[in-house]
């Protein structure tokens, strides 16, 4: 062998080693099983939608995805969990849209921008306020005249401190010039226990109510979409009601920082096939949610964006630190 010949085999041993132990682990990603953090309890329409994703993604990866409920501190506790995980794609966690506030709301020692991997966005809520339905509240007109005439006594639960029904439901109230009191809950499961049993005056929530409703055991007031929701036409828009807000909070899934290109790919193919499956659209609905892709590109600019639109919220509704 030449001395040129040799050196070109030296050099392509030396890119071998190092790129091998990047490439083994893409190329046989997944060996076991991948856990998939959610930020709600069992039994609601998180977990409900996110476990039909997660079978149909784990018979595409050929290893089971295992569902990890991780409710409380606003939905965050599963991206707070991806910085302590291994970047190696066998621990993903759903990223609601709180996840992009809690940088101003919260002392944290870590970026929601820079430390966490972008795989995908799948879907997003419908959202909406209930009232039980011996309320005396028959349109979203009885209810803010009734908090006008009874300042912080009306008493409404959301999913949590800081989540997208709370903080959707307070800007509409300062723009109904009403005080309410808020309850936070873990979860539309112990939320929806605690509207149908009278705990509670009101709920804003995404449409984990739906069952409740169709039982005749709740009443819809208002929903926070573009157009009316096909399950419950009834009930008005904010935008019909006068408010110009919408809110339908996209989530999607996140992956530890410095988690392998391969396998990042990997991830996002295998839930992107996932969510085109016949089960994942039934799933989503029955609480009217949709199909909503997002690429690992555009879910990262889709993050950007929303962490500069949710510091406007926080400001302007003084939960800012230091506020």
């Amino acid at each position: 062998m030449s001395r040129r010949s040799f050196s070109r085999c030296a050099i392509a041993m030396a890119a071998a080693v190092l790129v091998s132990p990047l490439t083994a682990l893409a190329q046989g990603f997944p060996q076991k099983p991948v856990k998939l953090v959610i930020a709600f309890p069992a039994g609601g329409p998180t977990d409900i939608t996110m476990r039909q994703l997660a079978d149909n993604a784990g018979k595409i990866l050929g290893q089971p995805v295992i569902i990890d409920n991780k409710p409380g501190a606003g939905g965050t506790l599963p991206a707070q969990a991806l910085q302590t995980s291994q970047p190696d794609g066998y621990t993903v966690a759903q990223i609601p849209l709180g996840v992009f506030r809690l940088g101003y709301t919260t002392k944290i020692n870590w970026d929601p921008l820079k430390d966490i991997t972008y795989v995908l966005n799948v879907t997003g809520y419908a959202f909406g306020i209930v009232v039980p339905a011996d309320s005396p509240f028959k349109t979203w007109a009885d209810f803010v005249a009734y908090a006008k005439a009874n300042p912080g006594k009306l008493t409404y639960g959301s999913t949590g401190n800081l989540t997208s029904p709370h903080l959707t439901t307070e800007i509409v109230a300062q723009k109904a010039g009403i005080q309410l009191q808020h309850v936070p809950y873990k979860g539309s499961a112990d939320l929806m226990l605690a509207v149908v049993s009278g705990q509670l005056m009101a709920a804003a929530d995404s449409t984990g109510f739906a069952p409740q409703v169709e039982a005749g055991k709740l009443r819809v007031l208002n929903t926070w979409g573009e157009k009316r929701l096909a399950k419950f036409p009834d009930a008005p828009t904010l935008k019909e009601l006068g408010y110009d807000v919408v809110q339908n909070s996209p989530f999607g899934i996140g992956a530890p920082k410095g988690t392998p290109p391969e396998v990042v790919k990997k991830l996002h193919d295998a839930f992107k096939q996932a969510m085109e499956e016949p089960s994942y659209v039934a799933s989503l609905g029955r609480y009217d949610m949709l199909p909503n892709y997002m690429s690992s590109a555009t879910y990262t600019k889709f993050a950007q964006d929303t962490v500069v639109k949710e510091k406007v919220v926080i400001e302007k509704l003084g939960l800012a630190k230091g506020q």
